[in-house]
């Protein structure tokens, strides 16, 4: 399966969103921050449909507490997950492979809460703005670190290219990628790239950094950025 970590900036529309599935159209997944949707699910519907694409991401409904929402389009465009913030996990199947979601501090303030999913193999996480200090940074790995080993699963996760906490001074974008046995394939700081993600279920060679973890083959490319 290939996946692509998009970290754009924050926008009122979905112009890069759409840059990058004309620019990937034989991925089939794409990961985006937390909130990037805004309210233009119906539009990422569309284009999920029209590249034939999987979009991972987070949308507002801004009159609703928890506002934010985790959200799965499949490659007919349709909401095939959407899950409000700090609820339990839910999941999706694309190809051979179950996914599930985080939205950024679930990350920390309550883990991956699988009581109703069972068993998953990629857990992707969707993160609002950069992190506000270097200790978060190192904090968020390390988390996500452990929850890959405890799930046996590759865990992944995007920020923004821009905004920040509060209005905090400092703002580190963070892109990363985990395989099941803990090990840290990608670790990205302020290195805003697009990344392709390239997982595979059989031992396979390839020119590209190449991590094995129960029976799954990580191959992280990068790729030019928007930003």
């Amino acid at each position: 399966m290939k996946i692509i970590i998009g970290q754009p900036r924050l926008e009122q529309q979905l112009l890069q969103l759409e840059a990058e599935l004309k620019q990937h159209p034989e991925v089939d997944v794409l990961l985006f921050p937390e909130g990037y949707l805004n309210q233009n699910v119906e539009e990422a519907r569309r284009l999920a449909a029209v590249y034939g694409t999987m979009i991972v991401s987070g949308h507002r409904r801004l009159d609703e507490r928890p506002k934010d929402r985790a959200i799965i389009i499949n490659k007919a465009g349709e909401t095939v997950l959407e899950k409000a913030k700090y609820t339990a996990a839910e999941g999706v199947k694309e190809q051979d492979w179950t996914i599930s979601t985080l939205l950024c501090d679930e990350l920390v303030l309550q883990g991956f809460r699988n009581e109703n999913i069972g068993r998953v193999d990629i857990i992707m996480h969707s993160i609002g703005v950069g992190m506000f200090s270097e200790e978060q940074y190192t904090e968020w790995v390390e988390e996500a670190r452990r929850m890959a080993i405890q799930n046996q699963c590759i865990v992944m996760g995007t920020s923004h290219a821009d905004g920040s906490y509060r209005n905090s001074e400092i703002s580190i974008p963070i892109a990363y990628c985990i395989a099941p046995d803990g090990q840290v394939v990608l670790a990205s700081r302020n290195d805003t790239r697009t990344r392709l993600i390239v997982l595979e279920k059989q031992n396979t060679a390839d020119l590209y950094r190449e991590v094995s973890g129960n029976h799954v083959n990580i191959q992280v490319i990068p790729l030019a950025s928007f930003n």
